[in-house]
């Protein structure tokens, strides 16, 4: 399949030529997602033969910071576009995404080709410890706000505890990470680093990497800038192009080899990619935006809606129940994907 995806490329040309032309908000908005998913394939290829020339920690700490990258990018566009709601919507999309759709499309081809899966549950519990801390750093402040002080949101007080909770938040990740490289090394991506060889050149990798990404963030733009336009023709809600296709589009590359992984017998790393992403998006990614936003004086809030909450809450509740064992089986994630689907049901009825 590696040896098609250059050809996909050509829909790189064809999404500039569909913006400079004008084309109907819809085609515009579906070639740059199109052309987004082998550019995002590509720094991922990047990422991992760069990431062979440092030691293993180096090497870790790479995959692990450009896992969320396209994520990232279209995020900081709709950010700096005001889109407050479509960003919060992205970033609870992933989570639901990673911990749900992902996890449960590994667990569920897992099982149908392996029957009974195992796992290292240390490794496990201590992604889902952060991730259910990272869950609380979400829920918290919208809590706080509905019901003890509605009237702060409004106001420039909110700032302050807003960037506090998200420094916590991102100090808290660094530790964690930190932690996780010190004690689980195997799990994240250094098990026999220096067995395998490169396949580019170092400087090739950093080209590609370099390319792919100005590329993304040109395509993130375009994207961005169809959002509002698409969704009044076709009659969905931005709200579920944030929850729903944008979680898609930017970690397509990643849930695909979640799901091959697991296929192989490597559950390990199926559910370190799902889970792990998951608390990448809410560790790393949201508290980002929230500092970057204030430096560029578009401060977003930490609060999400209710529904949004609740959905957090449940996946995590589910996902701590279903991967605490150590073991997976298809059942268990077929379980996963229809918690999903009846989320995504939901938001698409959002208008």
């Amino acid at each position: 399949m590696a040896r098609f995806l250059p050809f996909t490329l050509i829909l790189i040309p064809i999404s500039f030529v569909s913006e400079i032309m004008h084309w109907d908000p819809v085609p515009v908005f579906m070639l740059a997602c199109l052309a987004i998913l082998p550019l995002a394939v590509y720094m991922g290829f990047a990422t991992e033969e760069l990431a062979l020339y440092t030691n293993p920690q180096v090497g870790g700490f790479l995959n692990a910071a450009f896992g969320n990258a396209t994520e990232l990018i279209i995020a900081f566009f709709a950010l700096q576009q005001g889109m407050f709601d479509v960003v919060k919507a992205s970033i609870a999309g992933s989570i639901l995404g990673n911990s749900l759709l992902v996890l449960g499309a590994s667990m569920l081809a897992g099982g149908l080709c392996n029957n009974v899966q195992h796992f290292n549950k240390k490794a496990v519990e201590l992604s889902s410890t952060l991730l259910t801390f990272a869950i609380i750093g979400l829920c918290i402040p919208a809590v706080f706000l509905y019901t003890v002080r509605p009237e702060l949101l409004d106001s420039w007080e909110y700032e302050p505890l807003n960037l506090s909770i998200a420094a916590v938040m991102l100090i808290i990740y660094i530790l964690g990470m930190y932690l996780s490289f010190r004690t689980n090394r195997d799990v994240y991506g250094t098990k026999g680093h220096g067995e395998i060889l490169p396949k580019w050149s170092r400087m090739k990798a950093i080209a590609v990497l370099l390319g792919s990404t100005a590329l993304i963030a040109w395509e993130s733009e375009i994207l961005v800038g169809a959002i509002e336009p698409m969704t009044k023709a076709l009659g969905i809600s931005p709200f579920f192009v944030g929850i729903i296709l944008i979680p898609l589009i930017g970690n397509a590359a990643e849930h695909s080899t979640a799901v091959w992984m697991a296929m192989k017998n490597k559950m390990d790393i199926a559910t370190e990619i799902a889970i792990g992403s998951s608390l990448q998006i809410a560790l790393f990614v949201m508290p980002c935006l929230v500092i970057v936003g204030a430096l560029i004086n578009r401060t977003m809030s930490l609060v999400f809606n209710i529904f949004e909450i609740v959905s957090l809450i449940v996946s995590i509740v589910i996902v701590n129940r279903v991967a605490g064992d150590g073991e997976s089986n298809w059942l268990e994630g077929l379980q996963l994907l229809a918690v999903y689907l009846i989320i995504a049901a939901c938001f698409l009825t959002i208008r």
